[in-house]
């Protein structure tokens, strides 16, 4: 199959920082006589990062609590800032959105709506594809997600529809042709060349896509893909040949929710806080979580 691939940055120790620390805490009388609208500020911007870090968590505990189908689970990326020097393989935007009120969802392929193999052929598939890579005809035996249908019909009415795989255009344009025969449902096709390559794995680089990142999700079964966006992400379980796969109704549940928000992210928070909150992982994260807010 075709491969498909954040660091805390610690503040120094500096002799102005340790002044800094050495330095009396405000008295209680002036903090009682603050304006109260210096209080109402301090709050609100309390509020916002409070939501942002929440919106971070979430995301990591959703890929912590997603139950893994392979023998062999991904490797993590270590944090590259966003604004790393090496340059995206395709930087070129996507072109203006043909309806400009509609949110983006990018949809990952392999492992996230189809399972695709090369001989000897499974007992199960739904079509195969014969690309020709490196000279050589491939043939490929594809089984669909159960619900991948459905989902792509659904997303279609509300989302502006981008495909975004790590798969060689070769290879992935085929299954599109199969998912998506009328071309009327898949607004964009990216392949690996509009990848960043980071570490020998493939990173989709959400940004140069032309599209505001409150109006953008991700549904990809690798943490590797959305590195630089994670709250901005739908993780799923990798898919291999569970026909009892139900992941897909996960996303399906949330693009019912997300046109009630006005930013995705916010939306996405709403979803783990569903899915999640029996997940023992999630709790035990959760707790970290405030005892890192209180001990701080």
């Amino acid at each position: 199959m075709v491969s498909k691939t954040p660091t805390k940055f610690s503040e120094s120790t500096t002799p102005k920082s340790a002044r800094r620390r050495l330095r009396k805490k405000p008295s209680p009388l002036k903090s009682l006589i603050a304006t109260p609208s210096a209080v109402a500020a301090s709050i609100d911007r309390s509020l916002r990062s409070c939501r942002r870090r929440l919106i971070k968590i979430f995301s990591c505990l959703g890929i912590l609590g997603t139950p893994k189908s392979r023998k062999h689970g991904f490797r993590r990326l270590k944090t590259v800032p966003h604004d790393d020097p090496t340059p995206p393989a395709a930087p070129i935007p996507l072109p203006p959105p043909s309806c400009p009120g509609r949110k983006t969802v990018i949809l990952d392929l392999d492992e996230t709506l189809v399972h695709a193999k090369t001989d000897p052929p499974p007992e199960r598939y739904d079509f195969t594809v014969h690309p020709v890579i490196d000279g050589q005809v491939l043939t490929f035996y594809v089984l669909k997600r159960p619900g991948v249908d459905e989902l792509l019909e659904e997303a279609a009415k509300a989302f502006e529809v981008v495909v975004f795989t790590a798969g060689l255009r070769e290879y992935a344009s085929l299954v599109l042709d199969h998912l998506d025969p009328g071309g009327q449902i898949i607004s964009h096709r990216l392949y690996r060349d509009s990848c960043k390559e980071m570490e020998g794995k493939f990173v989709k680089d959400l940004s140069v896509m032309g599209r505001d990142l409150d109006r953008v999700v991700i549904v990809d079964d690798n943490p590797n893909a959305y590195a630089f966006h994670p709250e901005n992400a739908v993780p799923v379980a990798p898919f291999i040949n569970d026909l009892g796969d139900r992941e897909l109704r996960k996303v399906m549940k949330f693009l019912e929710v997300a046109p009630v928000f006005e930013d995705t992210r916010d939306a996405i928070l709403h979803i783990s806080q569903i899915v999640g909150i029996r997940n023992p992982r999630f709790e035990l994260g959760l707790l970290h979580f405030c005892f890192m807010i209180f001990t701080d």
